[in-house]
């Protein structure tokens, strides 16, 4: 997952709103979001290849969601960061105290940005700086540095979710979610890769013939408990291959 837009409400009719872009290779084998046979009450997609998510929802008003860091010096890591996602939906743990297991283990993973929350609380974890934190109402985004790092996609996405709101309309959150502007070479990040890689990544919805958005998935979570998630997946070049819808009522 490489781009989340959120906002978090608690109190209002839908607490929790997420639009959400997973970017990958399309070699790499994986399914779109559905029930887990291997995991009660968890809906995600599902890393074929690593066997992690990138984003579900769980029991008990679970939620997770994972990106990378882009950062050519952080060590790639002896495990696949879409293990964690998947271990906090199967646990019983609160949020805090599930980030808080991962110290020790940080070591054994790539870079990332973690969400994790529940019907009360909603936290995130950096694992190039360390810092847990639980976080306020308000729109956020992350994408593959840190919790609102200003860059300009993930800018162009915060605006047009909080222009979305507070109707948060479905087709309206995919919209913002297929974005193909590319800012400016001037206010490109410079994260280490080449130029020519920096614009390639640079709009909110990717499409090439060997990389790009493989994933658009839109959560509403409402607040009687219910949830709703809906995902559209993508192929080489942007080619829309089916979207798929969930809904849960509260206890689910």
């Amino acid at each position: 997952m490489c781009l989340i837009v959120f906002a978090w409400q608690p109190g209002q009719a839908q607490p929790l709103i997420v639009a959400a872009n997973r970017d990958e290779f399309f070699p790499r084998p994986s399914q779109p979001a559905a029930p887990w046979p291997d995991a009660e009450g968890v809906i995600a997609g599902r890393d074929l290849q690593a066997g992690g998510t990138w984003l579900g929802i769980g029991p008990d008003g679970r939620f997770a969601a994972l990106t990378n860091i882009r950062d050519l010096d952080l060590p790639q890591g002896q495990h696949s960061r879409g293990e964690l996602p998947v271990a906090f939906l199967r646990s019983q743990l609160t949020p805090e105290y599930f980030l808080q297991t991962l110290a020790d283990p940080l070591q054994h993973y790539g870079g990332f940005n973690l969400l994790v929350g529940n019907r009360d609380e909603l936290w995130h974890m950096n694992s190039r700086t360390q810092l847990i934190s639980r976080l306020q109402p308000g729109i956020y985004g992350v994408s593959n540095a840190d919790l609102d790092t200003p860059w300009p996609k993930l800018l162009r996405a915060k605006q047009a979710l909080q222009e979305a709101l507070p109707e948060a309309d479905t087709q309206r959150l995919f919209q913002l979610l297929q974005d193909s502007q590319r800012p400016e070479d001037a206010a490109l990040p410079q994260t280490g890769v080449s130029l020519e890689m920096e614009r390639l990544l640079s709009s909110v919805f990717i499409a090439t013939p060997g990389y790009g958005t493989r994933a658009s998935t839109v959560l509403k979570v409402h607040a009687d408990g219910s949830r709703e998630l809906h995902e559209r997946s993508f192929g080489p070049n942007g080619a829309f291959l089916g979207e798929v819808q969930f809904k849960r009522q509260a206890g689910d």
